[in-house]
């Protein structure tokens, strides 16, 4: 992803290490007052969900993916952590394992991850979940009708104790398209994902245009803008999936538990698009040279 600002990641041969915005965030900007309202399957999606998706910015599916899938997700992640795929590096270790990495083994290793990501092209089991065909189906209703092109993989894997902050932001802000293009996210549960130990917030409704962000504990809504303002949690079983449209605000707290929340996220946008110069986005989701304070 391309920002105003890169993230602080300190290079390694066996991953690089992220040192930024260490520090505690303030509880307050995570207080939700409900839950996510979901569908059982991707089944069950019909004509009610779509509008649903279209006024509020997301669709919660309980059980998109069966526990097959899931487990092969995380062996496929296994794999590529344990350098099984030598030509695979795309890996951002928490801080806290610097000085640890080349000690640990497949469980540790597992708990001192970031995220990964352009995974695609290296493990078939991530890539077969990447392109399931009844979440694409999904996916190109959500993009009206439009052919979808699956332009980021990531793995987020919020380690137990550890996992820290990802900021409120609106995912556009960070992809080079028009800012009219139709995006759609979708994150994947491979764990239980709960309030306690990071799963998505969300802020309904609010993804109807750019907002402002800024280089703070990383490329952000300027916490000043989320402070006090209720939110909604939107927990999920592992194989369960929230799929989002690119403007809507979000973040996932410190996860402050002893349990695991590893998660895909893919992100999609019509193959037809073609991207614009940073500068065009920067136009409208901001800079540190935008004359405007945080």
């Amino acid at each position: 992803m391309t920002s105003s600002a890169p993230n602080t990641i300190y290079q390694k041969e066996s991953g690089a290490f992220f040192d930024e915005g260490s520090e505690l965030h303030d509880p307050e900007l995570y207080q939700p007052d409900r839950q996510a309202e979901q569908v059982e399957t991707l089944a069950d999606i019909g004509p009610e969900q779509i509008a649903f998706y279209r006024e509020n910015g997301y669709l919660s599916v309980r059980q998109a993916f069966n526990p097959g899938e899931v487990q092969g997700a995380l062996d496929g992640i296994v794999s590529l952590l344990m350098g099984e795929k030598p030509d695979f590096d795309s890996v951002v270790f928490e801080a806290s394992a610097r000085e640890k990495l080349k000690d640990l083994g497949p469980q540790e290793r597992m708990d001192s991850v970031r995220k990964l990501g352009e995974f695609e092209n290296h493990e078939p089991r991530l890539k077969a979940l990447s392109r399931h065909p009844a979440m694409l189906a999904v996916i190109k209703t959500l993009l009206h009708d439009r052919n979808p092109e699956m332009f980021q993989d990531m793995a987020l894997l919020k380690p137990p104790r550890i996992g820290r902050e990802k900021p409120w932001h609106q995912d556009h802000a960070y992809f080079d398209y028009p800012l009219d293009t139709p995006v759609v996210g979708v994150w994947i549960a491979l764990d239980e994902a709960t309030v306690e130990n990071g799963c998505m917030h969300i802020l309904p409704g609010r993804h109807n245009g750019p907002i402002i962000h800024f280089k703070r504990r990383d490329w952000q809504i300027c916490d000043k803008e989320i402070m006090g303002t209720k939110s909604v949690a939107a927990p999920l079983p592992p194989g369960g999936a929230l799929f989002f449209d690119g403007k809507l605000p979000h973040g996932t707290p410190h996860n402050t538990s002893p349990n695991r929340r590893r998660a895909l996220q893919f992100h999609y946008a019509p193959d037809d698009i073609h991207k614009t110069p940073p500068e065009e986005r920067l136009k409208h989701f901001g800079s540190e040279g935008k004359n405007v304070s945080c």
